[in-house]
């Protein structure tokens, strides 16, 4: 469909969408006009009310989105317990397949304008997780926020899940793809996690880390600083 028609056919049928049956019908109706998976995030900013793909299950009494939210085929958001808590801010995406799991006590936040891409696992049980703004999520990580307690003798799984403090992610963190964060964790603003790390510890403000466990292996360096240095032939601290 011409662009000249597939923008008013767009904001026409975003504006009656929404959470209930009528309203993933008008995101399904308006999404005929545009390419599929991430063809349609421009759906998102039509509307208000965002757009949530037909196949998505949102199936969580405690959910709270806010203006703009792209949420993509197939991505899960469920509860299951008591005192459970989702909020998803202002213009943040959850592309395709993605799965938002709450239980007793457990809650996920998520900052503004944060991008989350296809097949990330949210396992928020008994503890928190807290994703800042402008927050950059590759394919396929993991959040965890809890864990089983370990005693002999017993089946892990019949153990109480026990906290150390939920998981903090800062404003402006990138994490790379496959990356794992652990309970106890906070990652500080502006820090950049390498694909396939497994965070087990505090990674500092503007820290460079990889590995498993992730360690820090440098510093995001200032552009303009870098430039000066360059041209002085001394390397950036």
């Amino acid at each position: 469909m011409a662009l000249r028609v597939r923008e008013p056919w767009g904001r026409f049928w975003m504006r009656l969408a929404g959470r209930s049956f009528f309203g993933r019908l008008a995101s399904g109706i308006a999404g005929w006009a545009y390419p599929g998976y991430k063809g349609r995030h421009r759906l998102a900013r039509l509307g208000v009310a965002g757009y949530i793909a037909p196949s998505a299950l949102l199936s969580h009494s405690t959910l709270i989105l806010g203006q703009h939210v792209f949420i993509g085929d197939g991505v899960i958001l469920f509860s299951r317990g008591r005192d459970t808590k989702v909020r998803i801010s202002d213009e943040v995406y959850i592309n395709r397949g993605c799965i938002i799991e709450t239980g007793d006590g457990g809650s996920l936040s998520i900052g503004s304008r944060t991008t989350i891409q296809p097949g990330c696992q949210f396992s928020c049980y008994k503890g928190s997780l807290t994703i800042g703004q402008d927050v950059q999520i590759a394919p396929r990580c993991a959040f965890y926020p809890y864990n089983h307690e370990m005693a002999a003798g017993e089946s892990i799984k019949s153990q109480p899940l026990v906290t150390k403090g939920g998981i903090m992610i800062e404003d402006d963190v990138w994490l790379g793809y496959g990356s794992v964060v652990l309970d106890g964790v906070t990652i500080g603003r502006g820090a950049v996690i390498g694909a396939g790390s497994v965070v087990t510890k505090d990674i500092p403000s503007g820290a460079i880390a990889a590995g498993a466990p992730a360690k820090e292996l440098g510093r995001r360096v200032d552009r303009a600083k870098a430039s000066r240095c360059s041209s002085r032939g001394s390397k950036p601290t």
